[in-house]
């Protein structure tokens, strides 16, 4: 019963997309239009690129192999410094209105300048390479953490803090235990606002100068006017964006199901 509910759940939600493939198939088909290929000649493209590989494998290719460990090593590097500058922060700015007032002016400026504005500086301070791709993710992934953190902290049920108090629990317990905690639906909300800039991040870093990676590919696509490997990476793109907002929604749900308990109980 499970396995068909499943089933079901899947057709509901797949039926759009397999449609809208399908009419793009056959208007492409039918259009002959150059700049867009049909989906089977891009999947052709996306097999030859990367999953030609054997079996032991997992179908991948050597080109996957150098492609993808480049850019997901440094999306998730410069996702996890974020995530943790953001936290770190975005806490401190929340438990201090000294902190909020001081620094609020100048997160706002930095938060509003575009991140890939910022990439000719990164590259004249770390040159191109490793370096300046993970700085260009971090800078730009970090606001949503650290704003909602900030947010998350500064709105949380005074009564559980003042009950902390009344039983002698010290300031750093007071954060692990009640604060974070307390904070943390807004918190996870913002990391996976994050993930999703990072993925785009990751591309526009990987634009300038790199020769590894899917942003790299996909440049490279472009300028030799391959156009059914460069719909290849944006598709590879969507797939990833797609899988890993899956996967951290499943560990959001793990991990915060206490919450949602706790909520339905005072409910």
């Amino acid at each position: 019963m499970r396995g068909l509910r499943l089933a079901r759940g899947f057709v509901e939600r797949a039926w759009l997309v397999v449609l809208a493939v399908v009419l793009w198939e056959i208007t492409t088909r039918v259009v002959k239009e150059t700049y867009f290929p049909p989906p089977t000649t891009i999947v052709k493209a996306l097999h030859e690129m990367w999953f030609s590989g054997p079996a032991s494998r997992l179908f991948l290719s050597d080109k996957a192999g150098d492609d993808f460990s480049t850019s997901l090593t440094h999306l998730f590097i410069g996702w996890a410094a974020a995530g943790v500058v953001g936290v770190a922060v975005g806490a401190a700015i929340g438990r201090s209105q000294v902190l909020h007032d001081l620094l609020d002016p100048a997160l706002q400026f930095l938060r509003a300048v575009p991140p890939p504005t910022l990439v000719p500086f990164f590259i004249m301070v770390f040159q191109l390479g490793a370096t300046m791709q993970v700085v260009t993710i971090a800078f730009g992934v970090v606001w949503p953490v650290l704003l909602n953190t900030s947010d998350g902290v500064r709105t949380v049920d005074s009564l559980q803090l003042e009950t902390a108090r009344v039983f002698g629990v010290s300031r750093l317990r007071r954060l692990t235990t009640v604060i974070l905690p307390a904070a943390s639906p807004k918190i996870f909300a913002g990391l996976r606002v994050a993930l999703s800039f990072a993925l785009i991040l990751m591309v526009i870093s990987e634009l300038f100068g790199s020769t590894a990676g899917i942003g790299s590919q996909l440049i490279g696509a472009q300028r030799n006017f391959d156009l059914p490997q460069m719909w290849a990476g944006i598709v590879m793109l969507g797939i990833l964006g797609f899988l890993f907002n899956a996967v951290f929604m499943l560990l959001e749900r793990r991990l915060l199901a206490w919450h949602a308990g706790a909520r339905r109980l005072a409910s």
